[in-house]
């Protein structure tokens, strides 16, 4: 049951499942879309020249609770997720210990229904203890509410485990969420293997070893009949691979990230560890690749990998920074600057690529703003120019490269199931 009953006025409604781009009313009554004629004792709230759209889902999301509490918890990680647009992440298991049991589901269930702002979903290892050795449960993982399965951050390198992995998930129509990446091309690198990793003598990971997984998995995908989602692909011969697969019908997926599609391999120059990240920035080249995949819809969705790290954490050599930056705040805005600015997509485009294409993935069946469904929505204002403030962030975290830098598009507010979780109208 929501707080309030509301009734959004001459908004730009974007509505990607049925086709809907424009200026209406929509109503919110107990927690569900409703006709606004309809609606008793509503606030009315008047969005001109605002845009509301379903509410984002993130693939991708790392909340650090259980084992790394400093960094993010639930609590802080979900708010972050509100003021970024998302009313639903799927969690990453690779918490400490891994969620690769039915008592570490319920642990995240419980946590997220009692200091939670939006929803989480429950995301499964692929093997037991994160070890890509022997595979977990996937039954009582399913039972226990898992959306997805993934040993992200690892990748399985055994192929035979991998298949057996993928026809379990398909028998519990769960899909695959994996981190394409081949241990020995890898080669412990921390940044990508071209150009800059020479000239500052760094070592680089191969974009092979991401390649050489996508392939595999477009292999067991179109054997077994089964989804497989690549996660924050990097290298321009991964979209390639995605591209012709997906038009022979395989059931292979990719997403791309907010910090792929706007950086480059030339950011780390400056040895700022806030530019390492797994998947590593890669070239020019294959940052171009990404935007044209997101483009001709090949790469059907934006997901963030937020991955929080303390201050402390990130104030090292290089070498020895952890991968990954937070995203969740900053996924819309930037997004929005590099993409529908510059004239490369739509902004209902842009939209679908934030939700029903995550929807997709995830196997949700009518994922819009249809009277009746569960109110979950995203307000912005597509004119909103502002200065990122990592100071002013709900994460825990500030570990992101893009402070200070000049956006477009806002976040103005966020309900989950008819509730305002965040508000800046």
């Amino acid at each position: 049951m929501s707080e309030k009953n509301y009734i959004f006025k001459n908004a730009r409604v974007i509505d990607p499942a049925r086709g809907i781009d424009a200026i209406t009313d929509v109503g919110v009554s107990d927690g569900k879309i409703a006709d606004p004629g309809k609606v008793v004792k509503p606030e009315v709230v008047n969005l001109t020249g605002k845009v509301l759209a379903p509410g984002f889902i993130d693939l991708h999301v790392h909340l650090r609770q259980p084992g790394n509490n400093m960094a993010e918890t639930i609590a802080s990680g979900t708010a972050a997720a509100a003021a970024g647009g998302f009313t639903s992440i799927v969690a990453m298991p690779n918490t400490n210990p891994p969620a690769d049991n039915a008592g570490a589901i319920e642990f995240l269930r419980q946590t997220a229904a009692h200091t939670g702002v939006v929803r989480v979903l429950p995301c499964g290892c692929m093997t037991k203890g994160y070890e890509g050795k022997e595979m977990a449960g996937i039954g009582s993982l399913k039972a226990a509410g898992v959306v997805a399965l993934s040993d992200d951050g690892k990748c399985i390198q055994n192929h035979s485990l991998m298949r057996h992995v993928v026809e379990y998930a398909k028998s519990f129509n769960l899909p695959i969420l994996d981190h394409c990446e081949e241990n020995t091309l890898a080669a412990e690198g921390v940044v990508n293997e071209g150009k800059w990793s020479v000239l500052l003598g760094i070592a680089g990971i191969s974009g092979a070893s991401e390649e050489l997984m996508v392939a595999r998995n477009i292999i067991l995908s179109r054997q077994i009949g089964w989804k497989i989602h690549m996660q924050h692909v990097s290298v321009k011969e991964s979209v390639e691979l995605l591209r012709n697969a997906r038009k022979q019908g395989i059931l292979v997926s990719g997403e791309a990230t907010p910090h792929h599609l706007t950086l480059n391999d030339e950011c780390i120059k400056t040895y700022d560890t806030n530019y390492k990240m797994n998947p590593p920035l890669r070239s020019e080249a294959d940052r171009l690749a990404l935007i044209e995949g997101i483009a001709d819809g090949t790469i059907t969705v934006i997901a963030t990998d937020h991955a929080p790290h303390t201050q402390t954490s990130k104030l090292v050599e290089f070498d020895c920074a952890p991968f990954g930056i937070i995203g969740l705040e900053t996924a819309l805005s930037l997004c929005y600057t590099e993409l529908v600015a510059k004239g490369v997509i739509d902004l209902p485009k842009l939209v679908k690529l934030f939700t029903t294409g995550p929807a997709e993935v995830l196997g949700f069946e009518d994922y819009s703003l249809a009277d009746g469904n569960c109110a979950d929505i995203v307000i912005f204002d597509p004119t909103k120019k502002y200065t990122v403030d990592a100071d002013k962030f709900k994460s825990k975290s500030r570990n992101t490269p893009f402070n200070g830098q000049q956006v477009q598009g806002k976040v103005c507010a966020t309900l989950v199931g008819g509730r305002m979780v965040y508000q800046e109208l």
